[in-house]
Formats: C-alpha cells, sequence, structure tokens
C-alpha cells in the first residue's frame, strides 16, 4: 500500500492545475453534487474536505460561511488551495494528511465531512472501511458524511467520447472488459484507482452506523452529451439540471453515472 499511496501522491502533484480545471469541464458532477450539499450545509456549520485536492469544493464552502478544513495527500494540491483562498480572500484551514489516519483532528469535531476523492484510490478493502471509520470519528452525532465513487462503468463511458478507437488496442479492451465480466476495478487506470459496481455501493455502507440518506448519481442521464450541453446558454444548461437532479436517484439510472455520492447521516447516539 505504501507504493500505491505514493503514485497517487506524485500524480496528484504533477496533476493540480488539470484537477483545478476538472470539474469546469465536468460542470454536471459540480452542480449536483453542489446542490445535495447545499440541502445540509448551512452557513456557520465546520466542514472537513477530506481528499479535497485543490479546493473546489472548500472553496465554495468557505464562501458559502462554513469553517472549512481541507485535507489532501498531495501538498502540492493543499498549498494551491491556500493561495486560492487568499486570492478569493476567503478563510480556509488545510492539512495535508492521508485519509486512514485522522487523527490529527478532535473526535466529533465536524459537522460534515466530504470524502469526495479517497475512495477512488484505495484499492484493499480493509483501507476503505477504515477511512470511513475515521470519518466517522470526527463528525458530531448527526453529522452528515458525503462519499464520492467512482463507477466500473467509467472506463466505457470515457472511452466512448473522448477516443471510440481506443478499443482496438488490446490493453484498453482488456479494461472494457469490465462491463462484460460485471466486477469491480482495482488497479492501474488513470492512476492506482478503485471503481465501483453501482450495486454495490450501498452494501459496503451496510457495517457502518449510518442512517442512508441519499445515493446519487452526479451526471444522472447527462454524462455522454455533457460536451455539447456545456456549449447551451446558460438558461438551457440550467433546466437540463433541473430536470437530471430529479431523477439523479433512480436506480435504472445508476449505470449511466461515472461518479455515485452516498450520503449518510451518523446516528446520533454513536
Amino acid at each position: 500500500m505504501a507504493d500505491s499511496v505514493e503514485i497517487v501522491k506524485k500524480f496528484y502533484d504533477e496533476t493540480v492545475h488539470y484537477e483545478w480545471d476538472r470539474l469546469d469541464r465536468h460542470k454536471v458532477e459540480y452542480e449536483l453534487s453542489k446542490r445535495y450539499m447545499n440541502r445540509y450545509i448551512k452557513p456557520n456549520d465546520s466542514v472537513l474536505d477530506l481528499g479535497g485536492g485543490p479546493g473546489k469544493y472548500s472553496l465554495y464552502l468557505s464562501e458559502l460561511g462554513c469553517d472549512v478544513t481541507l485535507a489532501d495527500l498531495s501538498q502540492n494540491n493543499v498549498d494551491f488551495a491556500m493561495n486560492k483562498a487568499q486570492e478569493f480572500e476567503l478563510p480556509l484551514n488545510s492539512i495535508c494528511i492521508d485519509s486512514r489516519d485522522l487523527s490529527a483532528f478532535e473526535d466529533g469535531h465536524f459537522d460534515h465531512v466530504l470524502c469526495m476523492g479517497p475512495m477512488y484510490h484505495l484499492k484493499e478493502e480493509n483501507d476503505r472501511v477504515k477511512t470511513i471509520n475515521e470519518c466517522l470519528k470526527k463528525l458530531k452525532p448527526n453529522g452528515t458524511l458525503f462519499v464520492a465513487f467512482v463507477s466500473s462503468f467509467s472506463f466505457v463511458w470515457d472511452y466512448l467520447i473522448s477516443n471510440p478507437g481506443m478499443i482496438l488496442t488490446d490493453e484498453r479492451k482488456s479494461e472494457l472488459n469490465i462491463i462484460l465480466d460485471d466486477v469491480n476495478f482495482s488497479g492501474h487506470g488513470f492512476t492506482d484507482n478503485f471503481f465501483i459496481r453501482p450495486k454495490d455501493v450501498l452494501p459496503f455502507f451496510e457495517k457502518f452506523e449510518l442512517e442512508k440518506l441519499h445515493l446519487v448519481n452526479c451526471e444522472s442521464f447527462l454524462y455522454l452529451r455533457e460536451p455539447e450541453l456545456l456549449k447551451q446558454s446558460p438558461e438551457v444548461i440550467t433546466a437540463w439540471l433541473d430536470l437530471a437532479e430529479q431523477v439523479c436517484e433512480r436506480e435504472d439510472l445508476m449505470s449511466l453515472a461515472e461518479h455515485f455520492m452516498y450520503i449518510g447521516r451518523k446516528y446520533k447516539d454513536k
């Protein structure tokens, strides 16, 4: 696991600007995720943004009036986020940290924890469990946990959109066969990655002291046409987002997602 951590850390240290721009390229994911956050996160709430990268969500929530701490494995991402916070004149706390050990924080400190990146890269089940348990320790009773995953179908949609000819190369064809094998993916994707089948997300959380609030398809049904959609007027984009939000929890649309977001509430007596 130590080698895997270094691989992931190096990847994000070298792709800070690309990651900062990613949620502009994938505005559907960003906007739908924010809409669900806004249902629970309010001004003056304390938020831990674990795996927050260069700080898109952290800065958004800081601007909303929250007390935000960004925590990330990549020091370059942390530094970038702090520079952006200074540029935008927004308060932001930060720390470089491994998601599996949050002992730097007081237990029961945060109203909300975002875990919007670690599950993409923790290839071992015990590391994913350890991370969620750490998040729960740092949450207040009744606090909300937001956890993002990448879908095992994401290879298929990405290759179909970006370069359909990839199906003719042996390596890419092997990856695309995931859709035939119907398995989770744990290995080298865009770096060391874990991608999960839609039907495995909710069973994963059954072992934790959480009340399920939502399982969200963060792209709803828009992902395959997102580049074309984002060329439209703001009014058109908003209208499609409004429609997409109303169906993004439908089970029959989950396979269209690139990202899922599980939202749960920590039991009050835990």
